[in-house]
């Protein structure tokens, strides 16, 4: 159980609740509450033993024999003590002393504490059987200790209204102690379920963050690569054309720099604690400049675009095409160097929107190291066009060429 599900006195709770929070079996409150019925139930010894050696008693026939009040008042003193130990042996302690409610007027009290600590802590069938034993000697208590002022069917009607009155009232606490542990328990497991969503929110998160690094990561690494060979292996370049790529090269290698820096950054925080703003995530709008710094770095690339109402595109919808096209043009650089690249893109509000990116499938091996990559690019992108609920499909076609084709839903 967590810190913050504490009570804030569980001094205050009985045992039997304490126990739920890692306190000690008898707290504060039991204490007092066993002092109190032990100085109730001593009192009543000392009243009933008073009212037997009386001339004319109040409650119960004297005992026919003088020695027997003693008796019956050290029964009640052993009974108060005992009282200690009822929470410990509640259906015991019960049990045994089951038959002195045969005789015993002083031990009365004390046998309505044990009997009531048996109705709180046990099962409602061990109370019932416990209760019918108790109604059954009431029978032979009426009989053998006749209240001088009552009838004996008036005196076994009371012992049976005062057994019954005490069995309602246990099951009452014990029903309200059972609703207690209920509602802590629903309490906790919510609170473990809202533990559980947020790890969960957390995780995905971060595997929403990685996929979109792996897009943006590859595509400008692929850059990096692109330009970095065309230096290798054009060194009689003119200067003007070195300087533009090494440029190159250096905002690309500082755009990812900056990308890994913040994705580290939100991977290692634990709490989302006062973060910089993200940068805005690119729509449909910043495909074209997706297309244009393709092409700056020398790959040819061919685009139809025939969407309509581009201003009205959902913003996640927009964000899956270009994630989409950057990862076909980053694995034509990768895998098809020198190709040409068609992009196509059409759609409407109601018809959805599609996206194709096909290349010539590459003959023979290339002139260049091949980019290494993590090979997962196109299952992200399966996964968010999935989750987008469209679908998609990549592969060779009939006519040879490579060719990467997703549809996303576009509501009307």
């Amino acid at each position: 159980m967590t810190s913050a599900a504490l009570p804030e006195n569980p001094w205050l709770l009985p045992g039997a609740l304490a126990e739920a929070v890692g306190r000690t079996r008898r707290t504060t409150r039991d204490w007092l509450v066993d002092g109190l019925c032990f100085l109730l139930s001593l009192g009543w010894v000392l009243l009933a033993t008073a009212d037997a050696v009386a001339a004319d008693p109040e409650f119960a026939t004297p005992l026919p024999q003088r020695w027997m009040v003693p008796a019956d008042a050290l029964v009640g003193v052993v009974c108060c003590g005992l009282v200690w130990a009822r929470r410990r042996w509640p259906l015991g302690l019960a049990v045994a002393t089951l038959p002195l409610t045969v005789f015993s007027m002083a031990a009365a009290v004390p046998l309505l504490i044990f009997y009531f600590t048996v109705v709180v802590h046990r099962r409602t069938a061990v109370a019932l059987a416990v209760t019918a034993g108790g109604l059954a000697t009431n029978f032979a208590f009426s009989y053998l200790r006749p209240d001088p002022h009552l009838s004996y069917w008036e005196t076994t009607v009371w012992g049976a209204l005062i057994s019954l009155f005490v069995l309602a009232w246990g099951m009452f606490v014990r029903a309200r102690r059972q609703l207690v542990v209920s509602l802590r328990e629903r309490a906790e497991r919510a609170e473990a379920e809202q533990q559980l969503r947020v790890t969960q929110a957390r995780h995905l998160e971060r595997t929403r963050i990685a996929r979109e690094m792996h897009d943006v990561l590859a595509h400008r690494i692929s850059l990096l690569s692109l330009h970095a060979g065309a230096l290798e292996f054009r060194p009689d370049a003119a200067p003007q054309e070195v300087a533009k790529a090494a440029g190159v090269i250096r905002d690309n290698a500082h755009a990812a720099l900056q990308d890994l820096r913040e994705v580290i950054g939100v991977l290692r925080a634990e709490t989302p604690a006062e973060e910089e703003p993200e940068r805005p995530q690119p729509t449909l709008g910043d495909l074209p400049a997706l297309i244009e710094e393709s092409r700056a770095a020398g790959v040819r690339v061919t685009v139809r675009d025939v969407v309509s109402a581009v201003e009205r595109v959902p913003v996640a919808v927009g964000r899956s095409v270009y994630r989409i096209v950057q990862e076909g043009l980053t694995n034509a650089r990768k895998h098809a160097a020198g190709a040409v690249v068609t992009v196509d893109v059409s759609g409407g509000p109601g018809d959805g929107l599609s996206v194709e990116i096909r290349n010539r499938w590459p003959v023979g091996g290339g002139t260049g190291p091949e980019i290494p990559g993590t090979g997962t690019g196109l299952v992200g992108i399966a996964e968010r066009v999935s989750l987008a609920g469209g679908r998609l499909a990549y592969g060779r076609d009939e006519s040879g060429d490579f060719r990467l084709a997703a549809w996303l839903p576009w509501p009307a």
